[in-house]
């Protein structure tokens, strides 16, 4: 029987170790924790990428495995942290599911991701075609992270965790992309992580929460709004002066 070379070994443990970082981040509550698993699921991605350029000889994964060593495990986390420590948001202690229910559905995510990766690894000839079902795993569980989770920071770790499982499986299909689409990939990931940062600080202004039900609450008292507004408008400018001062309108009776 013959044996499965070293950096082939190691290469399906970070595959199992980024889906047991999953499985962690889809029980975690305290946001502090999420961006530590999400840098740990960062290094694991750049200590993949250099077993496969090592033992493909593809030099264009070297420079995506820096590029995932700034961004995903020093720039992005550092940022998180930063935008932690100024919102002063450290639990997300409101899920849509408690952990049980959570980790069952995380269970029956991944059962699928392997039924639907099957025979896409079937296809492909890439020496990593086994990683693509804990690739697609990954990218579905941390979707469930992001529908379960009230919280916004919370939500965005999720986002970026998908992103780590389509760049993982990116990787095993087909041995990465092009550097030009990776580093567009990443100029965008950098970008709406700002954004949000910015759009973090407007929401915790003007609710003094990050959850997102006040934003759902917002939404749906907006068209008594309008509605109120509206009719205000129609009002000639006679009937809202009455209306200013606390006169009868015209045509009412006068009862004093």
């Amino acid at each position: 029987m013959a044996t499965m070379p070293i950096d082939l070994q190691l290469l399906n443990l970070c595959a199992a170790l980024l889906l047991l970082l999953s499985f962690a981040m889809l029980a975690q509550r305290r946001i502090v924790t999420l961006v530590n698993l999400l840098a740990i699921q960062g290094s694991l991605l750049f200590v993949a990428t250099i077993l496969l350029a090592w033992r493909t000889g593809e030099h264009h994964l070297y420079l995506s495995a820096a590029l995932t060593l700034a961004l995903k495990v020093v720039l992005l986390p550092w940022l998180l942290h930063w935008l932690i420590r100024r919102l002063q948001v450290y639990w997300d202690t409101e899920p849509l599911l408690n952990i049980s229910g959570t980790m069952l559905v995380g269970l029956v995510v991944v059962v699928f991701a392997f039924g639907l990766a099957q025979p896409i690894s079937a296809l492909a000839n890439t020496a990593t075609r086994s990683a693509i079902g804990i690739a697609v795993a990954v990218i579905l569980l941390s979707f469930v992270t992001m529908i379960t989770r009230r919280k916004a920071m919370s939500q965005v770790m999720g986002f970026l965790s998908m992103e780590n499982g389509l760049f993982f499986g990116a990787m095993s299909a087909t041995y990465g992309m092009p550097m030009i689409v990776e580093f567009g990939v990443a100029l965008d990931v950098l970008v709406a992580v700002l954004v949000l940062g910015v759009f973090f600080f407007q929401i915790r202004e003007q609710f003094d929460s990050l959850d997102l039900h006040h934003l759902e609450a917002l939404k749906e008292s907006q068209p008594l709004y309008e509605a109120h507004y509206s009719g205000n408008e129609t009002q000639s400018p006679e009937g809202a002066t009455h209306a200013l001062h606390g006169s009868p309108a015209r045509g009412a009776p006068d009862r004093r």
